[in-house]
């Protein structure tokens, strides 16, 4: 079985999910993306779940450097650039705007690496995309959330 997903301007074809970090343009409603999606980084939370967690969103996250790619989709449009990140049971979906088209990066938790830049940034790494927020207390809070998140859900397969 193939999968194929747009991902901005060509196609990526892969027989298995071993290639899973994706920059999708999820403007319009796709089945068989959010088929995809559901299987790299899992089903949204429940609310009970959501509840328990004290919610599964980022606050509004600052972008202040990011890959090329990424970064030639935000030099479309004169607005601020910004994202925020989702939680999902086996990864992350960080989602930015450019123009009026809506952008999300799937990455699952174990292409994941977070840095803390600077005095003032963390950096979300996989594989070859970056992204750097600017930091504060909220963004703080969420990002020792997601290294929880990712630390049980690793800790799921010693």
């Amino acid at each position: 079985m193939h999968l194929f997903a747009k991902i901005t301007s060509f196609y990526v074809v892969s027989d298995s999910f071993t290639f899973v970090l994706m920059l999708l343009n999820i403007s319009y409603k796709n089945p068989k993306q959010e088929q995809t999606i559901t299987e790299l980084v899992g089903k949204p939370f429940s609310l009970r779940e959501r509840l328990t967690l004290s919610g599964v969103g980022s606050p509004k996250l600052i972008i202040i450097s990011s890959s090329p790619k990424i970064a030639n989709l935000l030099l479309l449009d004169n607005n601020q650039d910004i994202c925020n990140v989702e939680l999902r049971p086996k990864g992350l979906i960080i989602r930015f705007r450019s123009l009026l088209e809506t952008y999300a990066i799937i990455i699952p938790y174990y292409k994941l690496s977070i840095f803390k830049g600077t005095a003032s940034s963390y950096t979300i790494h996989a594989e070859a995309k970056k992204i750097e927020v600017e930091m504060d207390r909220k963004v703080t809070r969420f990002f020792s959330k997601i290294t929880k998140q990712k630390a049980a859900y690793l800790s799921d397969f010693k």
